[in-house]
């Protein structure tokens, strides 16, 4: 069980630069970007930790109230464990309150699961974060399929989403939000009862 009371480092893993910003692999960019919205502030650059970052708080007044670091790590995707790491130390942030949202090839496009530790399915955010501090971290995995025909996946991740996807991508990217703040206020499995489809 998490201490109530420590911070929450909700981490949008994705890719620096706006040639990156509507590519499939940078939807946990999108949901730190909505979140960052919801909680009324804006990124800024911290110093000493390569990310982009502000501090919040979600929930209603009271003791469902929290506190969170939001996170946009500025190494690239395979980079993403030594900016994690750093803000983990400099916040005193539990691994257990640790929340990385990323796109997952092996669930259908808009699907959500959450879920805490786990292998890193062949994502270098994951792969980076897990070698870096251990797997026991929560994840919040946001579907976009396999690609299609013979398509390599390195090209179908930094692609952007195809105009069909995009109809659809603001409401799958808001329910990954309440995915988010289900997890950090109500726990996984009320988090996982809800939003695991």
């Amino acid at each position: 069980m998490s201490d109530t009371n420590a911070p929450w480092l909700i981490v949008g893993l994705g890719n620096p630069g706006p040639g990156y910003a509507a590519n499939r692999h940078n939807v946990g960019f999108m949901v730190a970007d909505l979140l960052a919205e919801r909680v009324g502030s804006s990124f800024k650059r911290a110093q000493k930790t390569q990310a982009q970052v502000l501090e919040g708080r979600i929930g209603a007044p009271g003791p469902s109230n929290r506190r969170v670091i939001l996170a946009k790590p500025m190494s690239y995707m395979n980079l993403s464990g030594g900016p994690v790491t750093a803000l983990r130390d400099f916040y005193k942030v539990p691994t257990a309150n640790i929340v990385a949202v990323h796109d997952e090839l092996d669930i259908d496009y808009g699907t959500l699961r959450l879920k805490l530790g786990g292998g890193d399915n062949g994502h270098n955010g994951l792969k980076s974060m897990t070698k870096a501090m251990g797997p026991d971290y929560h994840r919040v995995r946001f579907g976009i399929g396999r690609p299609p025909g013979r398509m390599q996946v390195a090209d179908f991740v930094l692609k952007d989403f195809s105009s069909a996807e995009r109809k659809e991508l603001d409401y799958f990217v808001d329910r990954a939000a309440d995915a988010v703040e289900c997890l950090v206020i109500d726990g996984l499995e009320r988090a996982q009862g809800t939003y695991n489809s």
